[in-house]
């Protein structure tokens, strides 16, 4: 329970079901953010008449999570947290603690639909296309699955907070989780406190130098604002040189488009995936999809995509079925 809605919804419906249910909120921080949300859920489950539990998971957090969140940005590429924390925190060791008090299942409100397939599990889009969180939770293995619930999958996320307003828990819980939970401001400012500025050339898609950066990690591929630099046209960034600590930007955008790519960690979520395999292909949390065929760790678009960035995820779908994923390395 994280003290929003959609983990208070879940422990509410399953408490209903005729569960026996105990709610768990993991500490990793000791930030005055934490320690709200900490209350919040603290009340739902006193409201549910649940035990209340709290696993303190700030060490492993900082160190599983946050410094490679720090170190990815530091070595010129963007990653994505919340797909880590998914498969090594949340579903990894909060799983494990949950099942070393004789917990059969671990719940989450998370948007994205289980179904048992045959011998195996297999994961689906949230009914609430606009909720759906199937894409971070790419690296999640058929074991993780057998031990999972998610309760509010099948619903809208109108009807749960429906169902918070009925039951009252909308004066308990504050405001929805963000993506990036760890961090008080901005994301730039949060990078600046932790990593070094070094300033360097930036060089335009003629070879030209034509202006000087703050510091590369606060650009990511595709990015137009906070391009210093003195011109009647935009210009984007195209690629980030980090051992020569040089910014590479475009004023034409259709060198942003790249139709092949390399990803490493792939993971499918069935182990008899046979290649090459056709897939809606989704470069970013936020991207529709592109049809795409996958062969082992290559991946070729059927239409170029545009700012494709390594250390993004790259997730694979067949309709509304999730497939597995990787992460981006390498533009071809």
């Amino acid at each position: 329970m994280s003290g929003g809605v959609d983990s208070s919804v879940s422990a509410f419906l399953l408490k209903k079901d005729g569960y026996d249910v105990s709610g768990v909120f993991m500490r990793l921080a000791n930030s005055k953010k934490s320690f709200n949300a900490e209350k919040e859920a603290r009340g739902v489950a006193k409201k549910l008449g649940v035990p209340f539990v709290i696993f303190d998971l700030s060490k492993e957090f900082k160190k599983i999570v946050i410094d490679y969140f720090i170190d990815s940005y530091g070595l010129g590429i963007t990653p994505n947290p919340c797909v880590l924390c998914n498969k090594e925190i949340k579903f990894g060791l909060l799983l494990r603690k949950a099942m070393s008090l004789g917990a059969d299942y671990l719940a989450t409100g998370h948007y994205v639909i289980k179904q048992r397939r045959g011998s195996g599990y297999k994961l689906f889009k949230s009914k609430d296309s606009k909720k759906d969180q199937s894409y971070f939770l790419w690296r999640l293995n058929q074991k993780q699955l057998s031990k999972v619930l998610f309760p509010v999958g099948g619903l809208i996320k109108e009807r749960v907070r429906e169902i918070a307003r009925k039951n009252d828990f909308l004066k308990k819980v504050g405001k929805e989780s963000e993506d990036i939970c760890f961090i008080e401001k901005d994301i730039v400012g949060f990078l600046k406190d932790n990593l070094k500025m070094k300033e360097g050339d930036i060089i335009n898609e003629k070879n030209e130098k034509i202006g000087r950066h703050s510091g590369l990690f606060i650009y990511t591929i595709g990015q137009r604002k906070n391009i210093r630099v003195s011109s009647s046209k935009p210009y984007y960034v195209r690629k980030i040189d980090i051992k020569k600590n040089i910014l590479f930007v475009t004023s034409d955008e259709k060198d942003l488009y790249a139709k092949k790519i390399k990803a490493k960690k792939m993971n499918w979520l069935s182990k008899n995936t046979k290649f090459p395999i056709k897939v809606l292909a989704k470069t970013r949390y936020g991207h529709e999809g592109a049809r795409a065929v996958v062969d082992g760790n290559m991946i070729e678009f059927v239409k170029a995509q545009r700012a494709i960035t390594p250390g993004q995820s790259i997730v694979f779908y067949k309709d509304q079925e999730l497939l597995g994923g990787g992460i981006i390395s390498e533009i071809k």
